[in-house]
């Protein structure tokens, strides 16, 4: 065994690993074109799509530290990991420590919100994709909360004219995409943080899946 195999341990799978940086490739391409008028952003998005659909699979039957049982924690265990990481003195965990798994979990809520809204859209407002034609057999044009609200100006529109009748998933997918950015630097600056508190670079422990092999939980 070699001084790489014994002073590291491997943590990421292959299969994590692709996942990862094919999602970060996925949303920034798909970030980048929301405001285009080509296929490049709804196919970015089933991308996405499909990414999710494989994590959460492997989330259940992948290795250890892919799966979820392995990093998401109870509201207590991520507090006390937060006033560690205030105080400097957060432990070191080989996987994702509590407030990384908690930023997984959102972060996979937020993209899949992102995904259907945006795929409920293009289908209501194109006719096309996976959810092409759902709003209209659901006969939903607005959520009902939605609907009171602008109560008075659906008065002086007739049902179902213009861009505005699907509005409403728009501004939806649109508020996810931008809340998923936010979470994105978030995670950004815990990586950040977790490097320097721990002293070894988390951005290339996912790049080769190894970590350093010592002060493990």
């Amino acid at each position: 065994m070699n001084t790489e195999a014994q002073a590291t341990v491997k943590v990421w799978d292959p299969l994590v690993r692709v996942f990862h940086w094919s999602l970060a490739l996925f949303f920034v391409i798909s970030y980048s074109t929301g405001e285009e008028e080509s296929l490049v952003h709804p196919w970015s998005g089933y991308a996405i799509v499909t990414l999710l659909v494989f994590r959460l699979v492997w989330g259940f039957i992948g290795p250890k530290y892919a799966r979820f049982s392995n990093f998401v924690y109870s509201p207590a265990e991520i507090a006390a990991y937060a006033k560690g990481m205030i105080k400097g003195d957060a432990p070191r965990y080989l996987g994702h420590n509590p407030l990384g798994g908690l930023m997984i979990v959102v972060m996979l809520l937020s993209l899949a919100a992102t995904t259907t809204t945006g795929m409920l859209y293009y289908g209501a407002e194109e006719g096309k994709g996976p959810l092409a034609g759902v709003i209209a057999q659901q006969s939903i044009t607005m959520p009902a909360l939605i609907s009171r609200a602008h109560a008075d100006d659906d008065e002086h529109e007739s049902a179902g004219d213009g861009d505005e009748k699907y509005e409403y998933l728009e501004e939806l997918h649109e508020f996810f995409g931008n809340f998923t950015l936010l979470l994105v630097l978030i995670h950004l600056g815990g990586v950040l943080v977790g490097s320097v508190l721990h002293k070894e670079s988390l951005v290339r422990a996912m790049w080769n899946g190894r970590k350093r092999a010592e002060s493990q939980p």
